[in-house]
């Protein structure tokens, strides 16, 4: 092992165990957190968030086309192995999402009900303090983003982060990606390569055209399942997010934690 890569090792080993020690996160890996170069034009006026009606996401044909729509959007593959699957948005169940939401005698139907997961996009990203390379990192929108070219594989976000939301890719994804007659991808989302980390990005490249993220898009368009995911800016005060924040019960997951997650869910 050349003198280099050795001195790289240790400092970001040495990242991790400081914040396994219980050093402040602001000492940890401080180079991760300066603006990406690709955040030109990105405001720090607009703050995305999601908010999830657990009850309107329970039918299966709703969290499919979420699932299914996000899958097309950005080429991710089919893979049969679970433990090398890649997941942007997917099902849990009620009990795994909110552990700290669940006693004994709560009812069987409401630990084991679905709910929809995804990164939580936080304000306080664990993921992004780790990072050595930058190669994930939050934007001044809020949105945790991931550089797939920057990533070497090294798993540190994943470790860091309490909400498993993200997936590596143990093998080369492209074989896995379903495909039309002639070959071609579902869409022009770039494919990764094997050996790199990803996750949901809340469709950033859909939002830079003004769209909404694919998943949001999709429920919309299934009779009675509207608002089953609504997506805005927390910075406006009439967006849908902010009015429902203020009208309805919401929850988010493991708030002890103060990752301050931008997903919340009416209950």
């Amino acid at each position: 092992m050349n003198e280099n890569r050795r001195n790289f090792l240790k400092k970001t080993a040495g990242a991790v165990l400081g914040i396994g020690a219980g050093l402040p996160l602001g000492q940890v890996a401080e180079g991760a957190l300066g603006k990406h170069p690709t955040d030109e034009g990105v405001s720090g006026s607009t703050q995305w968030a999601m908010v999830i009606d657990i009850k309107k996401c329970l039918g299966e044909e709703v969290r499919q086309a979420c699932s299914e729509a996000c899958r097309k959007a950005h080429n991710l593959p089919d893979i049969p192995n679970t433990s090398h699957e890649i997941k942007w948005i997917w099902t849990e169940e009620y009990q795994h999402v909110f552990p700290d939401q669940t006693h004994p005698q709560q009812a069987t139907g409401v630990r084991e009900q679905p709910v929809l997961t995804m990164c939580n996009h936080c304000k306080h990203p664990p993921c992004v303090r780790v990072c050595p390379t930058q190669a994930t990192w939050r934007r001044d929108d809020g949105i945790v983003m991931m550089d797939m070219h920057r990533c070497i594989g090294c798993r540190y976000c994943m470790a860091a982060c309490p909400y498993g939301s993200r997936s590596f890719n143990f093998r080369d994804p492209d074989p896995y990606i379903a495909k039309d007659s002639n070959g071609k991808l579902p869409s022009d989302y770039p494919v990764r390569g094997k050996g790199v980390v990803e996750k949901c990005t809340f469709c950033a490249e859909r939002i830079r055209e003004g769209g909404t993220p694919a998943c949001v898009e999709a429920v919309d368009a299934i009779p009675g399942a509207k608002g089953a995911l609504t997506f805005g800016d927390l910075a406006d005060p009439e967006s849908g997010v902010s009015k429902l924040l203020r009208k309805e019960h919401t929850i988010c997951r493991r708030p002890s934690l103060g990752a301050e997650p931008s997903v919340y869910y009416i209950v």
